[in-house]
């Protein structure tokens, strides 16, 4: 019964977050990321997107990872007298 109430609300929550995503009145990846984390404990495949999707966020510096060196720039002395 916990398992299904669960599913039941993983679903609920990707689908708000689908018509939070078309419709301009909500945002809906605050529903739809918790939705796919709640389906992620029980089909495979949505917890492999997830962890695909966490590894592409850190590596773009997105969750607090490593960030890029800035380029380096040379920068002259300005001759203004």
């Amino acid at each position: 019964m916990r398992h299904a109430l669960r599913v039941s609300l993983g679903i609920g929550l990707v689908l708000l977050g689908i018509a939070g995503l078309i419709l301009p009145v909500m945002p809906g990846w605050i529903f739809l990321i918790p939705g796919l984390v709640i389906l992620g404990d029980y089909f495979p495949p949505v917890k492999r997107l997830l962890h695909w999707a966490k590894e592409k966020a850190e590596k773009s510096g997105v969750m607090g990872g490593k960030q890029p060196d800035p380029p380096v720039t040379s920068q002259r002395p300005s001759s203004e007298s």
